[in-house]
This record gives structure tokens, C-alpha cells and sequence, in this order.
């Protein structure tokens, strides 16, 4: 089917696209250039179809009111120590958005940020593209970014690629929030994640460096549960969980069920973790999509994606990149 291309917005002077992809199975997605944002989801189901992530009608919502709403989120997904690391011998200090943290890359990181977009109508896909210069958000290194998505069927294939010309921390993250139901919550969405060990959090919400056994925690996930305690209460979820190693990328790392059971969601990844989250300090003060009010627990996010802080843990998986080292990450998510 073709893509339809159309102006959702203008963003500090620039045009911001909407594409919309369309399936044979009936599935269509929303993406805008700025951010990459995944805007809406719409999924068939008896009767019709349902938006399946937390998103915006209008463009002005993004930069005044988005929680990352459907982003990419980077230079450096997840939370930065102290905003600073060292790199080479020199220290390089981040603007910090997160009290004394960077977070997702900064107040203006990718995906605060518009995207170039192209179509690609014999794969059904839309090619994003920007180029970041060397101190953007503190960061060292020109770098050029680029994003795919890819709809075939049910299942929306995310690549993505960026070279730089010096030594620097790149760990990008799709961040989009879903609820697959039809409530204003997600605490009994029946949750799984193929994962042992989490990564543990100081008092700043920043991995310790430790990396500890999930059994008996609220972070066992790995058979499915509600996101709600024995006794009915609500669990907050914000915790790096390291993925199972040895695993096949051909397995899927998680599954979301909706309460009804209309609709799952599996997740597919090359990364080593992902960040389970569930919209703990979510409370938008302004309508989302349909008209919805979105507060805590409002929508889930599996962010696959490198552990936190990395550049202050060696033994965490490397998240230094260079010009002899480019950096590749794909993830692929179906909703049916």
C-alpha cells in the first residue's frame, strides 16, 4: 500500500512529517520525524480496531507535555551518573535533566530532535535520518544517525545505525508506552521477560554497578504475572533487567498480555537488557490520543536497550562506539 506522507507540525522552524504505514493484516502506525516518534498503533480486533500506545491528536503536545511518548531516545538511553563520564582521559560533562543525572540523552537529545524521513514503499518502511555535531548534549563526535521501521504484517522491525568520527557512548531505545487493553491502567496486563538478573538501583535511580538474581523479587518475570502484588496493590516498575545470555535472537525476550486476552505483545531484540517500566511518574496533564487521560500506570514500555550508565560500569556491556566500530541495533515488536 502506499505511504502516506502528510505535515502533523513545525518544530523550531522546521517541518514536521507524519508517515502512516498500513499492512495487509489491517495494522497501521503513525510515525513523525520529529523524535521518530511512534504516534499511534492501530491494531484489528472483533469490531474494529485498537490505538494500542499512549500518544498525542495535536503536534504541540510533544515538546510541551511528552514523557518520551514513542521516542528514540539517545545519544545515551537510561540515566548517566553525576551527568559526566570519562572518555580517553578527558571528562565530559552532560547537561543534566534528571536532578543530577542525564537522562535519555539530554533536555535536547534524539529524540527531541526532527528527523529527515524517507519512504520506502516497495518494503512498507520509512528511512529517518539526522546528523548530531560533535557537543551535542555534551557528547564528543560528528555522528549520523539512522532509523528504519518496517511494517509487515502485525510486526513493526526497528534498525538502526549510526557512525561517528571519534571515539563515543551511543545506546539509543524505542520508547514507546502501550496498553493493550481498553482501561486507563495497565496494572493487570499478564506480563514475561526472559531475564534472571537486574540491574540494581542507587538511591538516584542510577545501577549501582551491581547485578543481582531476580528470583524471589518483584523482578522475577519470568513467568507471567500481573503487575499487581498478592494482596491487589499496584508495582512500580523502572528496573534495567539483564537478558538472558546464550538466549536466541529468534526468541522472543517478553510478552504482554491484554486482561481481555484480544491482544499479545512480543518483543524481539539484539540487546543485552531492557528497561521495564510502567509509567510510574507518568501524569500528563493535557488529553491523549482518543481523547484519554494518561496518569500513573497509564501505559507499559519494554526498552530494549544496553544497562544504564554503562560508561561508568566497564563490566557492563561496552557502549563505546568509533569510526572502526559503527554502531547496529535492530528490535522487532508484534501486537495480534
Amino acid at each position: 500500500m502506499a505511504i502516506a506522507v502528510s505535515t502533523f507540525g513545525e518544530y523550531q522552524g522546521k517541518r514536521v512529517d507524519q508517515f502512516r504505514l498500513v499492512s495487509t493484516t489491517g495494522v497501521t502506525v503513525d510515525i513523525i520525524g520529529y523524535g521518530v516518534v511512534v504516534r499511534d498503533w492501530r491494531v484489528p480486533v472483533a469490531g474494529g480496531e485498537r490505538s494500542v500506545v499512549l500518544g498525542f491528536e495535536q503536534f504541540d503536545a510533544y515538546p510541551a507535555h511528552s514523557p518520551h511518548l514513542g521516542s528514540l531516545a539517545g545519544r545515551v538511553a537510561n540515566r548517566i551518573k553525576d551527568a559526566s563520564f570519562e572518555l580517553n582521559g578527558k571528562t565530559y560533562k552532560l547537561p543534566a535533566n534528571a536532578g543530577n543525572l542525564q537522562l535519555h540523552g539530554g533536555a535536547e537529545g534524539l529524540g527531541r530532535q526532527v528527523w529527515d524521513g524517507q519512504v520506502d514503499e516497495a518494503n512498507n518502511a520509512v528511512r529517518f535520518t539526522h546528523f548530531s555535531p560533535d557537543g551535542a548534549m555534551g557528547y564528543p563526535g560528528n555522528v549520523n544517525f539512522s532509523a528504519t521501521y518496517t511494517l509487515k504484517g502485525n510486526r513493526l522491525r526497528l534498525e538502526l545505525s549510526a557512525t561517528t568520527d571519534q571515539a563515543t557512548p551511543i545506546s539509543l531505545v524505542q520508547h514507546q508506552y502501550f496498553n493493550l487493553g481498553t482501561t486507563s491502567d495497565v496494572l493487570d496486563h499478564a506480563i514475561q521477560v526472559n531475564s534472571s538478573a537486574y540491574t540494581e538501583l542507587g538511591s538516584d535511580l542510577a545501577p549501582t554497578g551491581a547485578i543481582l538474581p531476580s528470583r524471589g523479587t518483584i523482578y522475577d518475570l519470568r513467568t507471567p504475572r500481573t503487575m499487581r502484588d498478592a494482596a491487589g496493590k499496584p508495582v512500580d516498575y523502572d528496573i534495567g533487567m539483564a537478558l538472558d545470555t546464550g538466549r536466541n535472537n529468534a526468541d522472543a525476550i517478553a510478552t504482554v498480555v491484554s486482561p481481555d486476552q484480544d491482544l499479545t505483545f512480543k518483543l524481539w531484540t539484539d540487546r543485552p537488557g531492557v528497561q521495564v517500566y510502567n509509567g510510574v511518574w507518568t501524569d500528563i496533564p493535557v488529553p491523549g490520543l482518543n481523547g484519554k487521560s494518561y496518569k500513573k500506570h497509564a501505559g507499559f514500555c519494554l526498552e530494549d536497550q544496553a544497562f544504564a550508565d554503562a560508561v561508568h560500569n566497564p563490566h557492563f556491556p561496552n557502549v563505546i562506539y568509533s569510526p572502526e566500530r559503527p554502531y547496529r541495533h535492530w528490535c522487532e515488536i508484534e501486537i495480534a
